[in-house]
């Protein structure tokens, strides 16, 4: 069965407490997104104090679509983010990772889509997934790149072991496809929050 775990880039945190109690009876882990302008052209919520008083028995990670993911690193851990994932187009990728294993997080590479997927191979002994975007990172909707598949192909073929999660335009159509190729999370954001029954949205694709 396919790991699914919600998507949520908001700019209030009201919103992203709304979405985690909304999944939480279907799912073990949501994807909390934040950006600062520095990487991608967006600004979302990336405040953490309130994580710490929202109660909630999801593990939660963070997708870090930022230039500097070390300037986060320490507030996110303290709000108790289990898992955190920077973007290999960032700065300070390295430290990033020594980072995390040094304090015992879960550490992970998100790949844009426009990037080669070779950029990650010097990094898979060192984290824990691999995060490849299907749509060009910083907001919800963009249209599927259809080259993800051949990159996740490739990476699959590669390092059969490794965890391959996929996020953007993660529909039923386009889940099904980079399944196919070796993918083993699906994190989706609209396809789950629109739908009009979401736990039959995450079934649908944790079933693929």
């Amino acid at each position: 069965m396919i790991e699914v775990i919600p998507a949520i880039l908001e700019k209030d945190f009201e919103e992203i407490e709304r979405k985690i109690h909304l999944v939480e009876p279907y799912v073990n882990w949501a994807q909390i997104d934040i950006a600062d302008g520095t990487l991608v052209n967006n600004k979302t919520y990336a405040d953490t104090e309130r994580y710490t008083s929202m109660g909630t028995k999801l593990g939660l990670e963070v997708h870090m679509m930022v230039r500097s993911p070390l300037k986060y690193f320490e507030n996110y851990k303290k709000a108790g983010f289990k898992r955190m994932i920077a973007h290999i187009e960032g700065d300070n990728v390295n430290d990033f990772i020594v980072k995390c294993q040094e304090s015992d997080v879960e550490v992970g590479l998100a790949i844009d889509g426009l990037t080669p997927i070779e950029k990650v191979y010097n990094y898979i002994e060192d984290i824990d997934v691999v995060l490849v975007m299907a749509i060009e990172a910083g907001e919800s909707g963009r249209p599927f790149r259809e080259e993800t598949t051949s990159k996740i192909q490739t990476l699959h073929n590669k390092f059969f072991e490794m965890p391959i999660a996929v996020d953007g335009a993660m529909n039923l159509e386009n889940a099904r496809k980079v399944v196919a190729a070796g993918a083993t999370r699906i994190n989706s954001n609209s396809y789950i929050f629109k739908s009009p029954d979401i736990k039959k949205a995450i079934e649908g694709l944790a079933n693929l």
